[in-house]
């Protein structure tokens, strides 16, 4: 009988089901639109639209080729959820788009030696008891989106170590959350006298191959009876997890890059960093292998934006051009504008940005008066812009730490359409970068795998797995750093860090 695989990722602008077959080969996908919303100054997502887009994509699979041997949830990583004892939502779900946990986020790396971004889950958390929110006393669970779809369906409250690694800091030992880190959280929530610890609070910490439970028949009610009540689940995983593993980036000296909504890019270690940086975060592998991620909140938002504005240029115009038709003229010239892009500058922040130490984004474009504005170069420029932020942080790991890699899978939408991405990435790092032929899967892919990984029996590690059972013999494109380009970007890397002043003043006046 063949096996299917079913990975569920929930994404930043689509909710997306993938279904594998035993040759990791991709049958069917289906998928579902959305967005998030910026409510009272918070970036969120409603819990009715999480159950809707679910089943739409699992529905847009159409009728299933037998089946499913096992599945996965993966999600937007960090965040805030939070949920008293029966599991009601105690506060509207706080995404990574959020900025407003500075204090909370300074103070845990104070304390923890351990460097806790703002979008992390323990920052939210902390936050929220810093601003006196009334919730907090009534707290019995906080997860991620991925940790609580996959509890609805399954009952588990687990997560995977990957997507755990961006809650609360992991023991590379015990793969589990860090006792010491632990035990001085709970020592600051001492005073405020809460019937909870933070042990208490976390889901459980599961790696890549365990078993997460089934998926029971409460959990096929919630998804309209789509799926039948049996089918085993692997450990719910982030988005950075199931990117490493869509690219095989899961081993030391590899690398992967997620480029869409927002970018983030990845680096397995070979060793521990010599320093605290607050530009990257320390999570893991799906396997527990410790890694360094740059992630920047900002990448396609101005892109996305400027191409609705031509889309009604063109339909006022009376020409009849798809989006595809329009993206494909925005990369394809790209490369054809200055390699400095002719000294236009554009910072396309739309909501904060904590490499840039920006709580608000407002989306702007600059240019001297001897610029030379023409649509090339305004295509470049546009494409330089959504990888300028993670090239500020990748440097810190680079050139600071001086770690080393071999090349960096790309994959996500950024480099769909022609070249441009992937050249333009390869430029900015200053590293080789491959796009493999099932990289615009990208996430829900990569959770499929791990679901099939879970289902193997011949005890390969997910490294190995990979490298031999899925990966062998797949097709990518490279492209090299270009001396030019390389050039040219670190020319615009100097005007567009001059312009964070402006967008800094732009945050403040408008």
């Amino acid at each position: 009988m063949k096996q299917y695989f079913l990975g569920i990722e929930f994404g930043s602008t689509r909710i997306k089901a993938v279904l594998l077959d035993e040759k990791h080969a991709i049958v069917k996908s289906g998928d579902y639109t959305w967005k998030s919303s910026l409510e009272n100054g918070v970036w969120t997502y409603h819990m009715e639209d999480v159950q809707e887009g679910l089943r739409t994509a699992i529905r847009n699979l159409g009728k299933l080729p037998g089946k499913i041997s096992a599945m996965g949830v993966s999600g937007m990583m960090h965040g805030y959820l939070a949920f008293d004892k029966d599991w009601n939502l105690l506060a509207p779900f706080r995404t990574w788009q959020n900025t407003m946990t500075g204090e909370a986020a300074d103070k845990l790396t104070e304390a923890f030696g351990f460097n806790i971004p703002q979008r992390w889950s323990a920052a939210h958390l902390y936050q929220a008891v810093l601003n006196g929110e009334p919730h907090v006393k009534n707290i019995a669970h906080v997860t991620t989106l991925a940790g609580y779809v996959h509890y609805l369906l399954t009952g588990e409250n687990v997560l995977g170590v990957g997507e755990a690694s961006g809650m609360f800091p992991i023991d590379s030992e015990t793969l589990t959350y860090d006792a010491a880190m632990l035990d001085k959280f709970d020592a600051l929530m001492a005073k405020y006298g809460f019937d909870w610890n933070i042990r208490a609070v976390l889901p459980e910490v599961r790696t890549a191959g365990q078993s997460a439970g089934l998926l029971t028949p409460s959990g096929s009610e919630y998804l309209g009876g789509l799926l039948p009540a049996g089918i085993p689940l692997c450990p719910p995983e982030g988005d950075a997890g199931t990117g490493m593993t869509a690219t095989n980036a899961v081993a030391p000296r590899t690398g992967n890059v997620s480029a869409g909504t927002s970018v983030f890019a990845m680096a397995v270690l070979e060793k521990e960093l010599k320093t605290v940086h607050p530009e990257i975060d320390m999570v893991t592998t799906p396997s527990g292998a410790p890694v360094a991620m740059v992630h920047c909140n900002n990448c396609t938002n101005e892109i996305n934006a400027w191409a609705e504005v031509f889309a009604g240029f063109a339909k006022a115009a009376g020409a009849n051009l798809s989006m595809n038709d329009i993206y494909g003229a925005i990369f394809g010239k790209a490369l054809e504008g200055a390699a400095d892009c002719g000294g236009l500058v554009t910072v396309p922040y739309l909501s904060g940005e904590p490499v840039a130490q920006l709580e608000q984004g407002r989306p702007l474009m600059v240019r001297t008066p001897e610029a030379k504005l023409t649509f090339e170069n305004f295509a470049r420029m546009q494409l330089y812009a959504a990888v300028a932020t993670l090239k500020m942080g990748m440097d810190k790991l680079t050139v600071d730490e001086g770690v080393q890699l071999d090349s960096i899978n790309g994959h996500g939408g950024f480099f769909k359409t022609g070249s441009s991405g992937r050249q333009v990435m390869a430029d900015a790092l200053n590293v080789p970068v491959n796009v493999m032929k099932t990289a615009g899967e990208g996430g829900p892919w990569g959770m499929a795998l791990l679901a099939a990984y879970m289902a193997d029996e011949t005890g390969l590690s997910l490294e190995k797995y990979l490298s031999e059972r899925v990966f062998a013999g797949s097709e990518s494109i490279q492209a090299l750093p270009d001396a030019e380009g390389v050039k040219g970007f670190g020319e615009y890397i100097r005007a567009f860090k001059a312009g964070l002043a402006v967008e800094r003043i732009a945050t403040e006046e408008l």
